[in-house]
């Protein structure tokens, strides 16, 4: 089977991950990978602020989860210790498909180089706020942008679960 293809459908989404910071080049593998994902007009519009300092992460976690509702001490990130966040510019007119497309280029790349992933909500809600307004300012990146999601990367405390059988009935041919 072609690899990427085998990639695709073996890929799962890991709800518990291990401590351990993966290595650098692998994360940079990822991240080149979510750059090259396809993008309306050629703009290459998203771009992807890679948090691995575990104060700001742990921030991050603590706001997601309070826009989710959950209560104390859930991590909504499952103990991934770096969260690749995707972010698309306010007028992109094609933005959400484009960091979508990226989004999903991650979790491929990080499952090719046998490390675990989640794609995580609520990055819109906490891009509106004005914190992370701020920690964009101070990270020299500037104009208005909208968050499209988090991916947890780690290495999978655990078995990867198995792939859910496929739906019927969600191909017509149209010939």
């Amino acid at each position: 089977m072609n690899e990427v293809i085998k990639a695709m459908k073996e890929r799962r989404s890991i709800r518990k991950f291990k401590s351990e910071m993966p290595k650098k080049e692998a994360l940079d593998q990822i991240i080149e990978a979510g750059l090259y994902a396809a993008n309306g007009m050629g703009k290459q519009s998203p771009m992807i602020l890679a948090v691995t300092n575990k104060d700001i992460r742990d921030k991050l976690s603590v706001s997601n989860c309070k826009i989710g509702g959950w209560g104390d001490g859930f991590d909504p990130f499952y103990g991934a210790p770096a969260v690749l966040i995707v972010l698309v510019p306010k007028d992109a007119p094609t933005g959400v498909y484009d960091g979508s497309l990226v989004m999903g280029n991650l979790m491929l790349a990080a499952h090719s180089v046998g490390l675990g992933s989640i794609w995580i909500h609520r990055a819109k809600e906490e891009f509106e706020t004005e914190e992370y307004r701020q920690l964009l300012k101070d990270h020299g990146i500037t104009g208005e942008w909208i968050g499209i999601g988090h991916c947890a990367v780690g290495y999978t405390d655990g078995d990867s679960p198995e792939a859910a059988p496929r739906k019927e009935s969600r191909v017509f041919w149209v010939e």
